[in-house]
């Protein structure tokens, strides 16, 4: 008999995926990430047999379960399902999965709604940050109805802000992992920033491209994306991430000066593709970054912050991001920014037990 496992797609900001709660899931984490394979359809490059879309995008996990914390209302695991390898990474925070949290935790009855709006505060598990959603529910019900849009995704829906109040550190601890805002790796200057996501920024115009250059035209160039991720598993060395070859962090992003009033023109690989929008995470990291004296992203943004909070805007090929910092001096003490989200469909996900069975046993005779 199949296993028959409770699950809630969601459109969650410009992402995709099956959201489900930790206690649907095997403890295990071995045996947690075959059934999350299993349920994506992976690997293979269209997860013919799962719900995945064949795009890292489409191919992502929100686990949710309630919180211990005194503070905090439930704890947000992500995992970055690969598409065309069995393996699954639980490393970096997704923030577009995280505008579906606070919905699914609602109606799901881990928090309990208010009138005309509810804070939901959360914990991610991967990074250890704290992050509040503020989600509509007009008579105590949750709605995915209204008038806010954003880029990368057609129509209007209900908004979900979002603030993130540890934005520096999320996986190293430290903004700038190997203490320098700037260094040189194969000749190149770049940037090693750990804020909400760990990356590596370099400028576009040091790889002889253009930062507004359509994502097919950069996935097409195999010799740009071999130097990138030349430089992708040196900063994952020096940030001590490690060897990063089978990780999905450090995160690539290819940056220019702003145009037609966006603060950077930025192309974010994720990473051995380039994002058809920007990542949460990724535009807070940036955002943070393009603030900072001494960094890539700052010698390229245009200046317009205003006291206290300091607004960037960032072009990607579905538009622009717009990220609120609060600022102490160069000290990033909150970042927020406007999502929307969208439930699918609810049911069961039927994954084949004998496969699955079979796919464990190596890996945990192994450890």
């Amino acid at each position: 008999m199949p296993i028959r496992l409770p699950c809630i797609l969601m459109r969650a900001g410009t992402s995709r995926g099956p959201f489900f709660l930790a206690g649907h899931l095997p403890a295990d984490p071995a045996r947690r990430d075959e059934w999350l394979l299993a349920a994506l359809g992976s690997p293979h490059p269209l997860q013919i047999d799962g719900i995945g879309g064949g795009n890292s995008l489409t191919s992502k996990v929100a686990i949710i379960g309630p919180s211990a914390e005194p503070d905090i209302d439930v704890e947000y695991l992500f995992a970055q399902v690969s598409v065309e390898r069995r393996t699954v990474d639980t490393r970096p925070n997704c923030g577009n999965m995280l505008a579906g949290v606070g919905p699914f935790a609602l109606e799901c009855g881990l928090v309990t709604p208010r009138h005309p709006s509810t804070i939901v505060r959360i914990r991610n598990r991967n990074t250890g940050a704290r992050v509040e959603a503020v989600v509509q529910t007009p008579d105590g019900q949750v709605t995915y109805e209204g008038a806010a849009s954003i880029p990368g995704v057609s129509g209007t829906a209900a908004p979900v802000a979002l603030r993130f109040c540890d934005v520096a550190g999320s996986k190293t601890g430290r903004l700038f992992p190997s203490g320098l805002r700037r260094e040189l790796i194969d000749g190149l200057d770049v940037t090693l920033v750990d804020g909400a996501m760990p990356m590596l920024l370099v400028a576009a115009a040091s790889l002889n491209i253009d930062a507004a250059l359509a994502p097919e035209a950069i996935e097409a160039d195999a010799a740009l994306l071999g130097r990138i991720e030349a430089l992708r598993l040196e900063a994952g060395r020096r940030m001590g991430l490690g060897a990063v070859a089978n990780s999905v962090i450090p995160k690539p992003a290819l940056l220019g000066p702003g145009r037609d009033g966006a603060t950077l023109t930025a192309r974010y690989l994720t990473p051995h593709a380039v994002h058809r929008a920007m990542a949460v995470t990724g535009g807070i990291t940036l955002a943070v970054a393009a603030r900072t004296p001494g960094t890539v992203a700052f010698e390229l943004a245009t200046s317009d912050e205003g006291a206290g909070v300091a607004g960037v805007r960032i072009a990607h090929p579905a538009g622009v991001l717009e990220i609120g910092l609060g600022m102490e001096g160069e000290a990033v003490r909150w970042a927020s920014v406007l999502r929307t989200a969208r439930r699918i469909f609810e049911g069961h996900l039927l994954l084949p037990a004998q496969g699955l069975a079979e796919a464990a046993a190596p890996r945990l005779a192994a450890e």
